[in-house]
């Protein structure tokens, strides 16, 4: 019920996406749309500060723009430091993860030291994840968690394992579709990319 209840907070729809990490997709979720009204989404953010309590958090951190927003509804039930991190473009040579985060200037030193759970709504790929947990460690913070309301598929499992991380979750999609561009079996179609949906995962 959880699961079904969380997946229709973020309007799932099917169709060939691209997201912010540079995969293709068959399922999207129009995560803004969550936030619209904040009440059922503060119920499950308290659930999810339940989960990670335990992890003896000293802070909590996301990614902008809406894992910030989720981050700092957990920072506040659990009565931690909240920090963020901004996105910047930047240019692999492989064209996956384009897109990268950063801790603002003002923050980094605050960070140093401290046991930080990253939070995010929804983790697929694990780019907003993966670019802020980068940039922590930079600081010097050790990652003690990652939350999320939702996780598609194995890869946010296998980013908190590469983390050393405990990986909290209040619902999972086990099995998601998630293509490098060039083994995408749509473009090999010719079905066209919906250009509708933003890149944001």
């Amino acid at each position: 019920m959880m699961d079904e209840e969380i997946l229709s907070l973020f309007a799932a729809r099917r169709g060939h996406f691209r997201f912010e990490s540079g995969h293709h997709g068959d399922l999207w979720l129009d995560i803004p749309l969550a936030y619209v009204n904040p009440k059922p989404l503060r119920r499950y953010a308290i659930e999810l500060a339940r989960l990670l309590v335990a992890h003896n958090i000293g802070a909590v951190c996301g990614p902008l723009v809406e894992g910030a927003l989720l981050a700092q509804t957990v920072a506040e039930e659990i009565c931690a430091e909240f920090y963020f991190a901004e996105q910047f473009v930047q240019s692999p040579s492989d064209g996956l993860y384009p897109v990268g985060y950063r801790i603002p200037k003002a923050l980094r030193a605050g960070v140093r030291g401290k046991r930080i759970a990253i939070v995010d709504d929804v983790i697929n790929a694990g780019s907003a994840v993966r670019g802020t947990a980068k940039d922590l460690r930079a600081c010097g913070a050790r990652i003690a968690a990652i939350g999320a309301l939702l996780t598609l598929g194995a890869p946010a499992t296998s980013l908190a394992k590469s983390l050393d991380a405990p990986l909290e979750t209040l619902s999972q999609i086990p099995k998601n579709e998630l293509w490098e561009p060039s083994a995408c079996p749509m473009c090999a179609a010719g079905i066209a990319l919906d250009e509708s949906a933003s890149s944001r995962e």
